[in-house]
């Protein structure tokens, strides 16, 4: 049987190491802003630093986006479910806590609400965007992703006001198999029915809607 001054030893030091391993978990601003003790990088680096992301470059907007959608992705890239050479290595010098952390502050912060542009309602992408292409089987992106694209739960994310570059490369993603295909298969089989010229006019439809804002009704 140990002492106990053995055990008030043992007990100290337990207190010690969750101390210490509180210490080592950074918070959401703090990795976004300073990255983290294990490596991983400031995420404003890439991201911006509100969260708007870098259009020029397709690093994503994330200021906005559904928290839990937000958290889905980064354990996504930490367990190798979806790969990218740039955010699988970070994703994995992040705990579970600090996804969690940095997926709440990001969805916490607010998206710009300008538009980049005026969208026009009878481009190509916004008849892709708003009334789908039936006779290709292809649905309105606005009935998964919101009537306004911004957005619905933690499985459908936010199109309006995102970077044209970064949606043109998750398209092309899953045409590739590069990404998981999302509930049912869903993106994959919509993405495979899209011609590179479709790809492009949707994504410059949505990004030049403001964040969170409206979508344009189209004339009939």
């Amino acid at each position: 049987m140990r002492s106990v001054p053995t055990l008030v030893l043992l007990s100290s030091l337990g207190l010690t190491f969750s101390a210490t391993a509180q210490t080592a978990r950074a918070d959401g601003a703090t990795i976004a802003l300073h990255g983290n003790a294990r490596g991983a990088p400031a995420c404003v680096t890439c991201h911006g630093a509100q969260g708007e992301g870098m259009p020029a470059n397709g690093f994503p907007r994330l200021a906005g986006l559904n928290a839990g959608y937000l958290q889905t992705q980064l354990d996504a890239f930490a367990n190798g479910q979806r790969a990218n050479a740039m955010m699988t290595p970070i994703a994995q010098t992040l705990s579970v806590d600090e996804r969690a952390e940095l997926a709440r502050y990001y969805g916490g912060l607010g998206g710009s609400t300008a538009a980049v542009s005026v969208p026009n309602p009878d481009s190509a992408g916004a008849r892709l965007a708003l009334k789908g292409r039936w006779s290709h089987g292809l649905p309105a992106c606005v009935q998964c992703h919101g009537a306004t694209g911004a957005g619905v739960g933690t499985v459908f994310p936010a199109l309006a006001g995102q970077s044209a570059l970064y949606i043109e490369n998750q398209l092309r993603n899953w045409q590739q198999n590069t990404r998981p295909p999302g509930p049912m298969g869903l993106m994959k089989t919509i993405a495979s029915k899209l011609s590179a010229a479709d790809i492009q006019s949707v994504a410059a439809y949505f990004a030049a809607l403001p964040a969170g804002g409206p979508v344009p009704e189209s004339t009939p």
